[in-house]
């Protein structure tokens, strides 16, 4: 049993966009020990993404690398969803974005272990343990906010509800998906659910955008974290350090 190329893309293109969007948050993060966290956050996507990109390229089988998947492909051609590609300058928002992405990636992975495709299930098995901490980083801090300060709660309560509405496009059908996602949804939502109330926070009840992430089509700001990902590398085509 194999996956699809798009199917791969799109675990990997998740995984790219997010590391790419934690970054940002390098030298900016409320303190160092944070700093380093988030950093490191974005590293371990960065890596689960190079290897996806990888694999996606064997699938394929058009002699394409990881660097020209992430580097070569415009927008239309990305699979990731919206919720990871929006920007992200609120540090609450930040947490309630990858307390969903990991919760999910905790399932996600699980799942791909013992998927059948010996190549994912290898990649899933290193992964779940990554995502599995960056869950608990996100749970820590949702507490930390939600039942901290009135401004504290107020500030994660509205950046969980600014989250909410992407967070269905998760769940949505793919072609050749080796997991169903909707299979993930019941776990998915329980989990983060759990977080929630503990947190003293409300889950919110915002009706879902209707996304578009797996098929290529995308918000406007995949555009320009592209531009600025991808811009060396198309400015010095072939260069090496």
């Amino acid at each position: 049993m194999t996956a699809s190329v798009d199917y791969v893309l799109g675990l990997a293109d998740d995984a790219l966009v997010s590391a790419q969007r934690m970054s940002w948050w390098i030298s900016r993060a409320p303190e160092l020990e944070e700093d380093l966290a988030l950093a490191n956050i974005g590293l371990d996507q960065l890596g689960q993404a190079r290897t996806l990109l990888s694999y996606a390229g064997v699938v394929e089988g058009a002699g394409r690398t990881e660097d020209d998947l992430a580097y070569l492909r415009d927008d239309r051609d990305y699979r990731n969803v919206w919720l990871v590609e929006r920007p992200q300058t609120d540090f609450g928002v930040t947490m309630a974005r990858l307390l969903v992405l990991s919760t999910y990636q905790c399932e996600l992975y699980a799942a791909l272990a013992s998927c059948g495709d010996p190549t994912l299930s290898a990649i899933a098995g290193k992964a779940v343990k990554e995502v599995a901490y960056h869950r608990d980083h996100a749970r820590l801090w949702t507490l930390r906010l939600g039942d901290g300060t009135e401004l504290s709660h107020t500030r994660m309560q509205a950046a969980l509800d600014a989250e909410w509405p992407f967070v269905e496009e998760l769940f949505e059908p793919v072609d050749g998906a080796l997991v169903d996602p909707s299979s993930l949804r019941p776990a998915v939502l329980a989990g983060i659910s759990s977080v929630v109330a503990e947190a003293t926070l409300e889950l919110p009840t915002v009706a879902p955008v209707v996304g578009g992430g797996r098929r290529g089509l995308h918000t406007e700001h995949l555009g320009h974290l592209l531009a600025d990902m991808q811009h060396l590398h198309r400015s010095h085509p072939g260069a090496t350090w």
